[in-house]
């Protein structure tokens, strides 16, 4: 396989597209969050028929999904090299972590990147299998045959130990999104300093509201079932 020409694997150039991944995949978050709160209301046909919006593309699942693929992809991988190119450049860890503040938001969440990603990815890989090939239920409405998720997701958040584990990686999503977004806009060159502050508080806000968007979800089911 050639090698890709230096321009397009520079730092700059992995900075930038992580940069651009990470925010078209917050949106993606936003989106599937939304989906999910249909959970919370109990309504099994509801959120079988959102689902099935999705099962309804045929072929063009698979484009989506291939594009969703990528996307993660060219962010870990990038995210990654950025990350080892910087350890390399200080072999000599920080002999404390802690929130720097000033322009440099050196925080927890910043320090932390590359591992709350690496267990983020271990998430996805478990939860993409857990429900994309768990156990097959079928349902019908409108006299139409569909796969019933609902009854799925509901017996995977029955269970204790998926909560506690989807509470533990949500949290850490916080985490990694409450730098991600800011640093976005840094890695980018979009961020000018009188906007600074108000990006890393809107980065917070998302992080937050992902957060607990994504934990309440298998909260709620396992307390109401």
């Amino acid at each position: 396989m050639p090698a890709l020409p230096t321009s397009l694997w520079s730092s700059v150039a992995r900075k930038a597209l992580m940069a651009l991944t990470g925010l078209a995949l917050i949106g993606f978050l936003i989106v599937h969050l939304l989906g999910n709160l249909i959970l919370l209301s109990g309504n099994a046909d509801a959120f079988n028929l959102y689902s099935n919006i999705y099962a309804s593309m045929g072929s063009f699942l698979y484009v989506i999904e291939a594009g969703l693929v990528a996307f993660f992809l060219i962010h870990i991988v990038s995210g990654i090299t950025v990350a080892l190119g910087k350890m390399k450049a200080r072999p000599v860890s920080y002999k404390k972590v802690a929130n720097a503040g000033g322009p440099s938001r050196k925080t927890v969440s910043s320090v932390t990147m590359i591992y709350t990603g690496v267990l983020l990815l271990v998430f996805l890989v478990f939860h993409v299998v857990s429900l994309k090939y768990g156990a097959h239920y079928d349902t019908t409405i409108g006299g139409e045959k569909m796969r019933d998720l609902y009854k799925l997701v509901v017996e995977n958040f029955q269970q204790p130990y998926i909560v506690a584990g989807y509470v533990i990686i949500m949290t850490l999503l916080g985490f990694h999104l409450r730098h991600g977004f800011w640093s976005a806009f840094q890695s980018l060159g979009a961020l000018q300093p009188r906007f600074s502050n108000m990006i890393y508080i809107i980065g917070v806000f998302i992080a937050i509201i992902l957060a607990i968007g994504f934990l309440f979800v298998p909260i709620w089911i396992f307390l109401n079932s």
